[in-house]
């Protein structure tokens, strides 16, 4: 048998649930977790994150099975990466919880990060700096995706 890919979701991807453009692939993922075909990696960020969203984005946590769950608390090492993104200019200061989130699924040597970030996260140019700065820190650079790339179609 082979090994559950680990996938990291940012927050954005919870409330893609309820949001007219990203429902349905928000949704089909968290259903492929649901059912086995990935482990999900959440972060501390995540969490702190959604303790602020509206009780239905936080629902979608709350309906997962613990057991397709990983949990990734913040470190220094992870908050060294993420002022390295930061040191980078990869984003500003006013994304930092945004680097956290790709400097978490990094340290968590996630198989993938999945999010509908496509200002901060999701974008090429983006993509190649927090690559750049993964190989300079001495981490593999990780693939970094919208749901609708990710899920079976």
């Amino acid at each position: 048998m082979s090994k559950l890919m680990r996938i990291y979701a940012d927050t954005s991807v919870f409330g893609g649930c309820f949001d007219e453009d990203f429902e349905q692939d928000s949704i089909e993922l968290f259903d492929e977790i649901r059912n086995g075909r990935f482990i999900l990696i959440l972060s501390t960020t995540t969490m702190r994150e959604l303790e602020r969203a509206p009780e239905q984005v936080r629902q979608v946590v709350a309906g997962l099975p613990p057991e397709q769950i990983e949990m990734q608390e913040l470190s220094d090492e992870i908050e060294r990466l993420r002022d390295a993104y930061l040191d980078a200019g990869v984003v500003g200061p006013a994304s930092k919880l945004d680097a956290e989130h790709v400097a978490c699924a990094t340290v968590a040597l996630a198989d993938l990060i999945v999010s509908w970030n496509f200002k901060h996260i999701v974008h090429f140019d983006r993509i190649r700096a927090y690559h750049s700065v993964n190989l300079v820190q001495g981490y593999r650079p990780i693939p970094i995706h919208s749901p609708k790339e990710v899920i079976e179609t």
